[in-house]
């Protein structure tokens, strides 16, 4: 029997339809050789290309052009340098030890409120599945959720959760992503994940990185 800690952000926009939760599993016994695997890489890329390790590496703006993530000007106006960095990123992240990735996503037509609850949906769906396979595992878990915990429908779905035959234990608990860097590689696994799936024909670069660099990774229409 093992604890896991599973570490979830999401991704998508009502624009699209596609909402995403990705999450990074990490046996807890593992939890230090596989952020010391991590930290190697943000200390490797500082010395690489200059971005500082303590930069928050949030997907949507690092691989889009957004902020000055490096001292070096020069390097920050290259999208190609960019998209190099984010895919190196994966690639330390699959070789963190003790580690499981995996996403879950779903297309909606639904916009304003009923997309917000069907991102709902969404997360119950995702949450049903890790807590049935820690069950099948005979483990327990426990979900890191990106955010200050102020939405109050990742509490509820938790506590629809059976008392007597669950596996995830006690609510979600949250840490924001730029204070927390297992959860980074989290928004970069939903964000990979997110882009997959959409495949937008100005991402072809990233279309196959979830399936060349997390081949044993699971991603879930639900």
């Amino acid at each position: 029997m093992a604890t896991k800690l599973f570490y979830l952000d999401d991704s998508g926009t009502v624009d699209t339809g596609f909402i995403v939760y990705g999450w990074l599993e990490i046996d807890i016994i593992h939890w230090a050789p596989a952020l010391r695997c991590w930290l190697d890489f943000r200390k490797k890329l500082y010395s690489d290309v200059r971005i500082p390790a303590d930069f928050e590496i949030h997907s949507t703006h690092f691989i889009n052009g957004r902020d000055k993530p490096s001292l070096d000007p020069a390097w920050n106006r290259s999208k190609a340098n960019r998209g190099q960095a984010a895919q190196e990123a994966l690639g330390a992240a699959a070789a963190m030890p003790g580690t499981r990735f995996g996403a879950a996503y779903r297309r909606t037509t639904k916009t304003g409120p009923a997309y917000g609850a069907e991102r709902t949906v969404v997360y119950e769906a995702t949450l049903r599945h890790l807590d049935q396979q820690l069950a099948q595992d005979d483990d327990h878990g426990i979900i890191v959720m990106d955010g200050d915990g102020s939405d109050p429908s990742y509490q509820r779905e938790h506590r629809k959760l059976k008392l007597a035959t669950r596996r995830i234990v006690e609510d979600p608990w949250f840490s924001g992503s730029d204070t927390n860097q297992p959860v980074q590689v989290a928004d970069l696994l939903a964000y990979t994940a997110y882009q997959t799936v959409l495949k937008h024909p100005g991402k072809t670069f990233m279309w196959q990185w979830w399936d060349q660099q997390l081949p044993m990774a699971t991603l879930l229409e639900v």
